[in-house]
């Protein structure tokens, strides 16, 4: 299904629960955030293609990974309510170096870099929002750091567990939290 405008925004709600937005920055938002949907196994984006939009999950599960020696690597994995982009693709307007793929059926609304950069210079309040969201993603860059250093298989999944969205432990198939987790689907189903 093509991109579309939306005029009924659910990202509006959400960024406005984040920092409280103007009249004028929730109206542009309203004529330039894209609503999409995606069907399990559709791509956001993939690795090679420049991403220019930044999109909020209004439903959905989404996984980052990349291919390493004919072997999918799970990255990161995001659900409702949350943000995805390929950051240098996003933040460099270069290729992007890993796939963005819906695991589950997915709605999105998207902001393009154009138009955030627009809003960043236009409008106050829209670099108080980017700088709690930029905060946010690095804890959890943080996270997924921590995490990937914890040499134990059974530690790291404890881990994982207490640091992430429950709705994640629950619906992610297991072969993708194995590989996430950085062990075989074999060691996960001992450990859970």
């Amino acid at each position: 299904m093509p991109a579309t405008k939306y005029n009924n925004i659910f990202s509006i709600v959400l960024l406005n629960s984040i920092y409280p937005l103007s009249k004028s920055l929730n109206k542009f938002f309203s004529n330039v955030l894209v609503y999409k949907q995606y069907k399990k196994g559709d791509y956001i984006v993939r690795s090679g293609e420049v991403c220019d939009r930044l999109f909020v999950i209004r439903k959905g599960l989404v996984r980052g990974y990349f291919n390493y020696n004919e072997k999918e690597i799970t990255t990161w994995v995001s659900v409702d309510n949350e943000f995805v982009t390929s950051i240098s693709g996003y933040f460099k307007n270069e290729p992007a170096l890993e796939n963005i793929q819906c695991l589950e059926d997915t709605y999105t609304e998207s902001l393009s870099y154009e138009h955030m950069h627009f809003a960043l210079e236009n409008f106050k309040e829209m670099g108080y929002l980017n700088r709690i969201l930029m905060e946010q993603y690095y804890i959890h860059a943080e996270y997924r750091a921590f995490m990937a250093r914890i040499p134990s298989a059974k530690d790291r999944y404890e881990y994982f567990i207490n640091i992430t969205n429950p709705e994640i432990v629950k619906r992610l198939p297991k072969k993708y939290l194995a590989s996430l987790l950085n062990m075989r689907p074999e060691t996960l189903s001992r450990i859970i």
